[in-house]
């Protein structure tokens, strides 16, 4: 078997690999097999399509830098990243090498963390402990960041079983109203922040906030 023979030989297999993990793990982890011979149609096969690449679409910065660098460590493990819809994403990337050394392919694992993050948090109430706050106020309203209200966001998903961009309309409606009531629209950006939360825009964000309508 010749060089180039032998080099599809390993995309092949590599591609029945990529193909098994990614339905393992339906909805939740995207596994993408790049073939690095060709870095402009790189991506050969994908599997829980979640940042809506396709088959043919280019290399990545790091199949790139494989590429140009047969030293480039063959295991790159969980590493923060991020899909095109700002949903975060926990990744790792495994070289594949042909018997000259040269990287030849690419298998990566893009884990959708945003879809566990609801189930992490239930488990965590779960195992709380009343510290006993007495009358001292944990927060007020004025000093609510980001943080707190990405939390107020989880805590709602995580109640209804869904991550915060799967809840239904009416959902996220009912939700955008009770945010209101607790005084997160007092913080700087929360519309924006809110949005991204639901993968929704702000106008949406600010038509849900609305009071129903007087039925009279």
């Amino acid at each position: 078997m010749d060089g180039g023979a032998a080099d599809e030989h390993l995309v092949r297999e590599a591609e029945k690999i990529a193909v098994a993990l990614g339905r393992m793990f339906p909805g939740l982890c995207e596994v993408v097999l790049h073939d690095l011979r060709d870095p402009d149609r790189s991506v050969r096969a994908i599997e829980n399509n979640l940042s809506g690449r396709q088959p043919g679409d280019p290399a990545t910065e790091l199949g790139l830098s494989r590429i140009a660098d047969p030293a480039f460590p063959d295991v790159v493990q969980n590493y923060p990243n991020r899909f095109p819809d700002g949903r975060p994403a926990k990744s790792t990337s495994i070289g594949i090498k042909n018997a000259e050394g040269r990287y030849i392919a690419a298998i990566c694992l893009n884990l959708d963390v945003s879809v566990l993050s609801p189930v992490a948090l239930t488990l965590a109430n779960l195992v709380a402990t009343d510290g006993g706050h007495g009358d001292t106020p944990l927060e007020t309203l004025r000093d609510r960041q980001a943080r707190e209200l990405r939390r107020a966001v989880e805590e709602f998903s995580a109640e209804r079983g869904a991550p915060p961009r799967s809840l239904s309309r009416t959902d996220k409606r009912a939700l955008v109203r009770q945010l209101g009531r607790d005084g997160y629209f007092e913080s700087r950006d929360a519309a924006r922040t809110i949005a991204d939360l639901l993968g929704v825009s702000r106008a949406t964000v600010y038509n849900y906030a609305k009071p129903p309508s007087d039925p009279r």
